[in-house]
């Protein structure tokens, strides 16, 4: 695999120091005593020089570009070019693209339009005015003004790729924290339901082993079986493609609510639902069944699934102590578990209502479209709600213990 090269840095102010070169001719013509005045001259030279390198590298800083000082500087380096020019005119005013240049480095959107074009302008001007250059005066204010659009547009692109690589840098951590959201939200509420059915199975088979060592025996069966499963789903979970199936979590439900004591009543009808609604809807189910099972002293628990021909709703009552005296459910309460499936419900569509029934016991709504998007946000119903199995505002409610 061909290993990729190094990216190149953002330009450095150091790359526009060598046209400096271009004031070589005004500096020869001081030298060889052709400039009037030479001391005058020579202030001049040394001046622009220190001017150049002043604003050029604070251009190249956004705190100090936009810092009234170096407008100042920039300001005091015109005056110095103006004066040179229409001092000495010929080599001298190959300073007006050096000063358009420093201009390319400080100014930005209009105000460097503006600039530009009075740079161009008034080097024409002073061409013309002199009279005395090889070439053409409208060639110098051309040359102005590229000089300072080329530069502005170059440092321009070059702030507008590291802003692009720091917002891809951004991204690419959010995607990795999104990542491990999903695997620890997966994994979290996997092993909170898996393990309660464990939990309650075994339990069903420590009391069943002294006189019933066959019916003991089937309920261990069912803790290989739940185990099995539960390493296919983390694996699943790993990968990213686990998929949740309604059916699929009411078979479970059954299991688990058995083995706990409570009397299962599954009612379902209405159409065929879309993939991503029977996972959401699967969700729910298991939500609801952990908590039931860990924290419910519940005798009866309803699934009811129906609907529309737009809308389905999953209904679970259960008879526990979830809200003897409590008021009717709510939209959008109960503990993460919950809170979760309500932000992932309402991604696609829907809506969850948790909370104590009018008549006691607990009451969980979902309701959704029977084509339910759940993966329009990148999080579909194969992620669980984080957090989930473990509802505080479900209490009061004990983990069933033996009689």
């Amino acid at each position: 695999m061909r290993k990729e090269g190094r990216r190149p840095g953002p330009p450095s102010p150091y790359s526009l120091l060598p046209w400096l070169l271009m004031g070589l001719g005004a500096f020869s013509n001081l030298f060889q005593g052709e400039t009037p005045t030479p001391w005058i001259a020579g202030a001049g030279l040394l001046a622009f020089n220190s001017l150049y390198v002043s604003v050029v590298f604070r251009g190249f800083t956004k705190e100090k570009r936009e810092s009234p000082v170096t407008y100042v500087l920039l300001g005091a380096l015109a005056a110095v070019t103006f004066a040179l020019a229409i001092g000495y005119g010929g080599s001298w005013l190959l300073f007006f693209p050096l000063l358009s240049l420093a201009a390319g480095t400080v100014l930005r959107h209009r105000l460097l339009a503006v600039g530009l074009l009075g740079l161009a302008v008034a080097a024409c001007a002073v061409a013309v005015w002199r009279d005395d250059s090889a070439s053409p005066p409208w060639t110098l204010g051309y040359g102005t003004f590229i000089s300072g659009a080329v530069t502005s547009a170059i440092l321009r692109l070059a702030e507008t790729v590291t802003e692009l690589r720091a917002t891809r840098q951004e991204l690419a951590r959010a995607a990795v924290e999104r990542e491990r959201l999903r695997f620890s939200r997966d994994l979290h509420d996997l092993l909170g339901h898996t393990l309660s059915v464990i939990v309650v199975k075994s339990e069903a088979a420590r009391r069943l082993a002294p006189r019933d060592v066959d019916a003991a025996l089937s309920q261990v069966a069912d803790i290989e079986s739940v185990g099995r499963q539960a390493l296919t789903e983390i694996r699943e979970a790993v990968t990213g493609y686990r998929e949740g199936s309604l059916a699929t979590e009411l078979d479970r439900a059954r299991s688990a609510l058995t083995a706990a004591g409570v009397e299962p009543v599954v009612r379902r009808s209405g159409p065929p639902l879309a993939p991503q609604t029977e996972a959401l809807l699967g969700w729910v189910v298991r939500e609801a069944v952990t908590n039931v099972v860990r924290h419910s002293t519940a005798t009866r628990c309803v699934f009811e699934v129906g609907g529309t021909g737009e809308k389905v709703r999953l209904t679970v009552t259960d008879d526990g102590r979830g809200g003897r005296e409590g008021p009717a459910p709510t939209p959008g309460i109960g503990g993460t578990g919950l809170k979760g499936l309500t932000e992932r419900l309402a991604a696609a569509g829907g809506s969850l209502v948790a909370g104590p029934g009018p008549d006691g016991g607990f009451v969980v709504t979902a309701e959704l479209p029977v084509d339910a998007d759940g993966a329009r946000d990148g999080d579909t119903g194969a992620t669980p709600a984080p957090g989930a199995g473990d509802d505080p505002d479900c209490r009061p409610r004990g983990l069933p213990r033996d009689s």
